[in-house]
């Protein structure tokens, strides 16, 4: 009779600019390729066993799936020295037993649709240019509208509350869409 082999799960730790978020980077992807999942609340979780079971620490306040990654956003009331074996232990644990990070879960769906030529070379440039950035630091950023000169943006994971990403979306990605689409970008906003 042949036994299961365990899964051998390897977690390092990534920080990144927003204090209060760490990312676990595991040693096999978690969700597809190009999909992420944002949990702010408990709530938010009903399909997501995992996030589930890591809110039930007082201290986090967001969880995130993203390629091989998670990020756990917690409080301001501990410090990561003081939590980070706990999460890390219980992701491990949670992923060598074989249980699923998602029950039946979709990320939410991009309207569909012809995409005007503006609003194609924007999704470009935040492919090419700013996502692979944003997912670096344990986030994702996604194109939501571009209405009047304005590009609004969805900030999610380590991004949602950083302290950092207003700097980071008006010095950084407003004036990259200001240089290479002048005539079209006058202003880059987050939802929320």
């Amino acid at each position: 009779m042949l036994q299961a082999t365990p899964k051998n799960i390897h977690i390092y730790l990534e920080s990144n600019p927003n204090p209060n978020s760490l990312k676990f980077v595991v040693n096999e992807m978690l969700v597809p390729e190009g999909m992420s999942f944002d949990f702010p609340n408990p709530e938010s979780a009903k399909e997501a066993p995992l996030a589930q079971e890591l809110f039930s620490y007082p201290f986090v306040n967001r969880v995130f799936y993203m390629s091989n990654f998670i990020t756990v956003t917690k409080n301001e009331e501990v410090q990561w020295i003081e939590v980070q074996d706990t999460i890390r232990n219980h992701i491990k644990n949670f992923l060598e037993a074989g249980k699923l990070i998602l029950d039946n879960a979709s990320p939410e769906e991009e309207p569909s649709g012809e995409d005007s030529e503006t609003v194609t070379k924007i999704k470009t440039i935040l492919d090419e240019y700013i996502r692979p950035a944003v997912e670096q630091d344990g986030g994702a950023i996604t194109f939501h509208s571009f209405k009047e000169g304005v590009v609004t943006v969805t900030l999610q994971g380590s991004c949602s509350g950083c302290p950092s990403s207003t700097i980071t979306l008006k010095a950084g990605i407003e004036n990259l869409f200001k240089r290479m689409m002048p005539e079209e970008v006058q202003a880059v906003e987050a939802l929320g």
